[in-house]
C-alpha cells in the first residue's frame, strides 16, 4: 500500500483530503502542520509522498521541499489555487513532482499520484545515470594516470598497461577506477617518500664535501657537487611543500626550512673555509638535526602510504644516507682532531651497523629483478670498498690520495643506491601496494 505524509497549514483543513486518500486506499502516516518540522517528519516517517495542500505556496514550503529532496528523496504531489506560472517552475525546481490547480477530485486522486511517483522515479533513474555517467568519465581519468604511470615506471605500451589494470581488477574483484586510483596514491607516496630521503642523505653529503678539500680532495669537483646538492635540497623542498598536505604535514615540514636556512648560511658563507674543529662540529650539528627532521617526515609519509613495499623504498633510500653519513665522519676523522675523531668514530660506528643490517635485508627479500640483484651486487663490493679506504695511514699525501679515492667511492655508492631506489620505486608491486 502507497503511504502518504500530509503537509498543511492547520490539521482541520486536511481531513476531506485525508478522507479521501484513505478511501483510495493510500496509508496516511500522519498529518505535518508546521514547516519548520516537515524535513523531520518525512524522515521520521519515510513515506512514499508528501502532499502538500496550499493556497498560495512560497519560499518557505520551497525550501522545505527542496531539503526534503536532499535529505529523504521522495514523490512530492502539491495541491494549490495558484496557478503562476513562475511558482509552477520554482516548485519543479524545489522537487515538487506533480503541480495541480483548483483542487484534485477524488475520482482523479489515485491518478495524480500515480503521476507524482513516476515522475520521481524518472528523475531518480535520470540522476543514477547521470552519476554512473560521471563516475564513468571520472574513472576514465584515472585509469588514463594509471596507464601514464605504468608506461613511464615499467617501460610498457598502452596496451599493456591497460592489461595489467584489467587483470589487477578481476583479481582483487575492484572497479578499474578503484585499481588505478590506488597505483596513482601509491605511486605519489613513493615519490615523497623517496624526495624526503633525499633530504636525508643530502644533509650529510653536504658535509662531506665541505669537508673533503680540508683532506686534501680536489676542491673543484666538491664545490660543483656541493651547489648541485644545494638545488637539490631546495627543489625537494619546494616539491615537498606542494605535494604534501599542509594540515597534516606542515608542522613537519616546517622544522626542515629553518634548520636548512641556517646550514645552507654556512655551507655558502663569503668568507675563507672555516677549518676549525668548532666551526664543523657546529655544522654537522645542524646537518643532524636536519637529518633527524627529515627521518621524521620520510617515517610518517611511509606509515600513511599503507603500502608495505614503501619501507623497502625508504630503507633503500636510507641506505644512500648512511653511505654518505658514514663517509662524511670518515672525512671528518682524517682531519686530526680529537674532537673530530672521537664524533666520527661513533657516527662511522653507528652508520655502518645500520647499513650492514639494512644491506643483509634488503638481499633476502623477495622482491627483486636482475636490475634489483646487480644492484645490491655492486652496493655490497662498493661498501666494502669504502671500509677499505677508512684504514689507510694518516701521512699528509696518503691522506689527500685517500680522501679522494673516498670521494670518488661514496659518490659510486650512492649513484647505485640511487639506481636500485628507483628501481624499487619503478616496481610493479610498489605502484600497486601488493
Amino acid at each position: 500500500m502507497t503511504s502518504a505524509l500530509i503537509h498543511v497549514h492547520g490539521s482541520k483543513g486536511a481531513l476531506p483530503l485525508v478522507a479521501d486518500l484513505e478511501a483510495a486506499g493510500i496509508q496516511v502516516l500522519g498529518i505535518a502542520g508546521d514547516r519548520n518540522k516537515l524535513v523531520q517528519d518525512v524522515v521520521r516517517h519515510a513515506p512514499d509522498l508528501v502532499i502538500c495542500d496550499e493556497v498560495h505556496p512560497g519560499d518557505a514550503l520551497f525550501k522545505a521541499i527542496l531539503a526534503i529532496a536532499e535529505t529523504a528523496p521522495c514523490a512530492v504531489l502539491l495541491f494549490t489555487n495558484d496557478a503562476d506560472a513562475g511558482l509552477m517552475v520554482r516548485a519543479i525546481e524545489s522537487g515538487v513532482h506533480a503541480y495541480v490547480v483548483n483542487g484534485y477530485g477524488a475520482h482523479r486522486l489515485r491518478s495524480l499520484i500515480h503521476l507524482a511517483q513516476v515522475r520521481f522515479r524518472h528523475e531518480a533513474a535520470q540522476r543514477r545515470a547521470l552519476q554512473e555517467l560521471a563516475t564513468r568519465f571520472d574513472e576514465r581519468k584515472l585509469v588514463d594516470r594509471a596507464k601514464g604511470i605504468l608506461m613511464r615506471t615499467q617501460q610498457v605500451s598502452d596496451d599493456d598497461a591497460f592489461q595489467f589494470l584489467r587483470t589487477t581488477s578481476m583479481h582483487t574483484n575492484q572497479r578499474l577506477g578503484q585499481v588505478s586510483q590506488h597505483i596513482i596514491h601509491s605511486a605519489k607516496f613513493a615519490e615523497d617518500v623517496n624526495r624526503c630521503g633525499q633530504l636525508r642523505m643530502l644533509s650529510q653529503r653536504l658535509v662531506k664535501l665541505y669537508a673533503l678539500p680540508l683532506a686534501g680532495a680536489q676542491a673543484a669537483q666538491c664545490v660543483g657537487l656541493s651547489q648541485e646538492s644545494v638545488q637539490r635540497m631546495n627543489a625537494h623542498l619546494a616539491h615537498l611543500g606542494k605535494s604534501l598536505s599542509q594540515a597534516t604535514y606542515g608542522d613537519l615540514l616546517g622544522q626542515l626550512v629553518p634548520t636548512w636556512a641556517r646550514l645552507k648560511r654556512v655551507l655558502q658563507g663569503s668568507g675563507a673555509v672555516d677549518q676549525s674543529a668548532a666551526a664543523l662540529v657546529s655544522m654537522d650539528e645542524l646537518a643532524e638535526q636536519l637529518l633527524q627532521g627529515a627521518e621524521r617526515l620520510t617515517t610518517q609519509l611511509e606509515s600513511a602510504g599503507l603500502a608495505p613495499p614503501l619501507r623497502v623504498l625508504n630503507m633503500a633510500g636510507r641506505q644512500r644516507m648512511l653511505s654518505q653519513r658514514f663517509a662524511k665522519y670518515a672525512v671528518l676523522s682524517m682531519l686530526g682532531d680529537t674532537m673530530l675523531l672521537q664524533r666520527s668514530e661513533a657516527g662511522m660506528a653507528e652508520s655502518r651497523a645500520a647499513f650492514e643490517q639494512a644491506l643483509t635485508y634488503l638481499n633476502s627479500l623477495p622482491l627483486s629483478t636482475p636490475e634489483i640483484q646487480a644492484a645490491l651486487q655492486a652496493a655490497g663490493i662498493g661498501w666494502l670498498e669504502m671500509l677499505t679506504l677508512v684504514k689507510g695511514g694518516t701521512g699528509t699525501p696518503e691522506r689527500a690520495e685517500r680522501a679522494q679515492k673516498l670521494a670518488l667511492a661514496s659518490e659510486n655508492l650512492l649513484d647505485v643506491f640511487e639506481r636500485l631506489s628507483t628501481h624499487y620505486e619503478r616496481s610493479m608491486q610498489m605502484l600497486v601496494g601488493s
